[in-house]
């Protein structure tokens, strides 16, 4: 029961679809440009800098609002708080990149997903920021940077939860480790079109013209 509300509980946070409702405030329908994705990196390319920056913070900020809420709610289990917390992650995520009121037609849940480290680990979410700053600087690849984040966030998340660092049961510990991949795979999945792009060379680089 717990885990089902956590997944509806973040189902209706990630509708908050920040990039879709800042184009529309902005009298336009982002999904009408760019990649027609309503995510951060498309309103960056299209809207520009700011709007890139709000956007990526609204999506973060309501992952972290939805795992404050499940902290709350599940106080009285602390033992477990890390796996509710990936399961409401994993709604989330869902509700962002799947929004029943868009034709199901999202994001690709990467600032969302950033979100969940900052709820859950600074350590990881640190190396997370360094590695993506450090590739997109580098090759300017938003995708290649963002599919390595959902890498290390499944490495970090399955190291520190055996580790111990998260204070979950060694019962729970293989459900944990389980969830970290679903929402590392979830978001490589995302970018299965970026991939192939990525292998073909016809990849977006930022700041330059869509191909």
């Amino acid at each position: 029961m717990e885990r089902a509300i956590c997944l509806a509980m973040g189902y209706v946070f990630g509708l908050f679809q920040t990039g879709y409702l800042y184009s529309k405030a902005h009298n336009m329908d982002i999904r009408n440009y760019g990649s027609g994705n309503s995510g951060s990196t498309n309103v960056l390319r299209v809207m520009g800098v700011k709007a890139g920056f709000i956007v990526f913070w609204g999506d973060a900020l309501k992952m972290v609002f939805a795992c404050l809420l499940t902290r709350y709610l599940f106080r009285e289990q602390p033992q477990m708080i890390y796996v509710y917390l990936l399961y409401t992650g994993f709604g989330v995520v869902l509700g962002h990149n799947f929004p029943f009121y868009m034709g199901f037609k999202g994001g690709k849940g990467i600032a969302a997903s950033a979100g969940l480290l900052l709820a859950m680990d600074w350590r990881v979410m640190l190396v997370c920021l360094v590695v993506f700053v450090a590739v997109v600087a580098v090759t300017r690849y938003v995708s290649l940077g963002s599919i390595l984040v959902m890498i290390l966030f499944c490495i970090g998340m399955v190291s520190l939860g055996i580790r111990g660092d998260f204070g979950i049961s060694e019962a729970f510990l293989p459900e944990f480790c389980m969830m970290a991949c679903v929402i590392s795979v979830m978001g490589i999945w995302r970018h299965r079109t970026n991939i192939k792009r990525l292998l073909s060379g016809t990849e977006n680089k930022l700041g330059a013209k869509k191909k």
